[in-house]
C-alpha cells in the first residue's frame, strides 16, 4: 500500500509528514535542510511508495501571493523534472504554522522544543496532511 507526503516548503527548512500505508493518520515524518531536500525525497521514494505529493502552497488571506510562493512555484517545476511520474497537488497552507504552534503548546511540549523551528515546520506538514485526508471519500 502507499503513502501520501506533503511538504511545508521553506527557504532554509522544509518540513515533511505522511501518512500510514492505509492513509488514515498523517505524521510528522521529518525536517530537511531545503538544499537537501530533493536528495532526500529520491532516496525515500526509493524506500517506501508513495503515490501523491501534496506541496502546501502559500497564499494571503486575500488569495494573493506571499513573497514565498515563487519560492514554492520554483521547487514544484524542480520536482516535476527531477520526479516526472509522481502526481502532485498543492495545498492552501494558510495559517498552519500557527495551528503547529497551538498543537504543540496543546501536546505539552517543552517552550525549548516549541521554539526549534523545525517542530514548527514538519507539525504544520502533517496539519496540511491531516487536512487533505479529512477530504478523501
Amino acid at each position: 500500500m502507499s503513502r501520501i507526503l506533503c511538504i511545508d516548503y521553506g527557504k532554509k527548512r522544509t518540513g515533511i509528514a505522511v501518512t500510514d500505508p492505509l492513509k488514515i493518520i498523517a505524521s510528522a515524518l521529518t525536517t530537511v535542510e531545503t538544499k537537501d531536500l530533493l536528495p532526500f525525497l529520491k532516496k525515500y521514494f526509493q524506500e517506501e511508495e508513495v503515490e501523491l505529493v501534496l506541496i502546501g502552497e502559500p497564499k494571503n488571506w486575500d488569495e494573493t501571493d506571499t513573497h514565498a510562493t515563487p519560492l514554492v512555484r520554483q521547487f514544484i517545476q524542480k520536482f516535476k523534472k527531477d520526479f516526472p511520474l509522481m502526481k502532485i497537488e498543492t495545498v492552501d497552507e494558510r495559517y498552519t504554522s500557527k495551528l503547529a504552534s497551538q498543537a504543540m503548546v496543546q501536546m505539552g511540549m517543552k517552550k525549548k522544543d516549541r521554539q526549534k523551528k523545525e517542530n514548527v515546520d514538519q507539525i504544520a506538514a502533517a496539519i496540511m496532511l491531516q487536512e487533505y485526508l479529512k477530504t478523501l471519500p
